[in-house]
């Protein structure tokens, strides 16, 4: 009976994860998903808490309460330009989870073994919940719980250094140019080819010093892997890393039976995986070189970007956009730190209540995080008709009369089609330039998040807007009349 309601329940569970990842799809109905997926999660942790085989319950629940506690007060702290990060710790918890989760079933399987060969068939028999099951296993299915721990523990192991750094550059505690140890993919190979060896060696009764070995070789193929993978491709990474997670999720849920687990696994790593391979082609990006570390570095010397930059007052932008009758808005992640989405979406409104056709070109790693400015612009309540991604706008700017640029530097870099040897080389970006007048507005004259310098910046027809984001805004405000 209580076996029929844990599967019941893990049922319902996973369609409301099912749906969940449906509505996140469409701006409307992303709430609710949101919703779909906390009753969900919820009524898994209940129906696991209740169901047959868990000891310690009140420990269960008094960890639950503790990381509750602590995901409610980091939740609340972050700030949405932390967001990017943010998401990387957390692949990097999870891919932990699978390496202590791997390693507590071989202290299982070793000790069953032992109580085994010692024919002590009182212990055996006392065992419950997931030594039980171990205990109940033949030969064979043994083999393939090992494979599964082995698996798993290896997926985690790199989730969790890949995450670590991936979060370090996307905090700017590690530096975002691609880095490679003397050997380059020759180190990441032998790495997987040794963890292959102790694979067959672990199947072969070795002991867990294989599985042991495997870990540090996993650990470091997660840390060298992202290491070699530059800041512009730090979007990609995260989406990569999260599907690897999944994946870690659904191999530990082969090695405990739990079938939820193994369901969630399977929707988050194949998810991350059709959101990474959408965003590499949105990019220009071979999905294969960018997992394994191969972009960021290119083979010959870039560009010289020669001109000045022209500076432009408030005024000067106000008076162009009070004689435009189009606008198209770029947000970028420099908005975000400077929180002026919302002094944009009264722009917008006051542009907009003088008939003028404003409307905001979104690229599909704006803000270093798949659907960041999205969020931001709904957060600010900007209707959601006029927000158009790349592919639906980027025709639209010859016959535009102000683009104006907010904290974005490499999606709008004209470097990606005119310099073969920049990093960005064939990465689809915004084609702002082809507007009548750009104005771009930006802190100084540093170069974006990936180092590399920005040609729109020196364009005949570009104005630099610098200032903080926010109160170069709402300086204009008063001026749109």
């Amino acid at each position: 009976m209580e076996y029929g309601f844990t599967t019941a329940a893990y049922v319902v569970a996973g369609v409301l994860f099912i749906l969940s990842l449906g509505g996140l799809s469409g701006q409307e109905s992303a709430k609710r998903a949101v919703w779909y997926g906390i009753v969900g999660m919820a009524l898994a942790v209940a129906a696991t808490l209740i169901g047959p085989g868990l000891g310690n319950w009140w420990l269960s629940v008094l960890l639950i309460a503790a990381g509750g506690a602590i995901g409610w007060i980091v939740a609340t702290r972050v700030q949405m330009t932390e967001m990017p990060q943010l998401v990387a710790a957390m692949h990097s918890l999870v891919g932990l989870a699978a390496v202590f989760i791997g390693f507590n079933a071989e202290i299982e399987m070793v000790r069953i073994a032992a109580l085994q060969a010692a024919g002590d068939a009182d212990a055996i028999q006392a065992l419950s919940g997931f030594a039980a099951k171990v205990a109940a296993k033949s030969g064979a299915e043994i083999g393939i719980l090992k494979i599964e721990v082995f698996l798993g523990v290896f997926i985690g192991a790199v989730t969790f250094t890949g995450s670590v750094i991936a979060y370090g550059k996307l905090a700017g505690k590690v530096d975002g140019k691609a880095k490679k140890l003397p050997g380059g993919h020759a180190l990441n190979a032998g790495a997987a080819i040794l963890s292959v060896v102790l694979l067959v060696m672990y199947m072969q009764g070795a002991g867990s010093w294989t599985l042991i070995l495997m870990t540090l070789a996993a650990f470091f193929i997660g840390y060298h892997l992202i290491m070699g993978i530059g800041g512009a491709d730090m979007p990609v990474v995260v989406s990569m890393l999260n599907s690897y997670s999944g994946w870690a999720a659904a191999a530990i849920g082969f090695s405990l039976s739990n079938d939820l687990l193994i369901v969630v696994g399977a929707l988050v790593g194949s998810s991350g995986a059709i959101l990474s391979y959408i965003m590499c082609k949105a990019m220009n990006r071979s999905f294969i070189s960018v997992i394994l570390g191969g972009f960021g570095n290119t083979g010959g010397p870039q560009m010289e970007v020669t001109g000045e930059q022209i500076a432009i007052d408030a005024e000067g932008v106000a008076a162009a956009l009070n004689d435009a009758d189009s606008v198209i808005i770029i947000p970028g992640y420099g908005m975000a730190v400077a929180q002026a989405q919302q002094s944009v979406s009264e722009l917008t409104r006051k542009l907009r209540a003088k008939g003028k056709n404003v409307r905001f070109a979104i690229h599909p790693v704006a803000g270093r995080l798949p659907g960041h400015m999205n969020v931001l612009l709904a957060e600010a309540k900007v209707p959601y008709d006029i927000v158009l991604e790349m592919d639906e706008i980027n025709e639209d700017f010859p016959e535009t009369d102000v683009a104006i640029v907010i904290g974005s530097n490499d999606i709008v870099n004209p470097a990606a089609q005119e310099d073969p040897n920049s990093p960005i080389a064939g990465m689809p970006v915004l084609e702002c330039w082809k507007a009548k007048q750009v104005f771009v507005s930006k802190r100084g004259q540093g170069t974006g998040y990936s180092g590399i310098e920005n040609p729109l910046f020196y364009k005949e027809n570009t104005r630099m807007f610098y200032g903080d984001a926010k109160k170069s805004i709402d300086a204009l405000l008063p001026m749109i009349d």
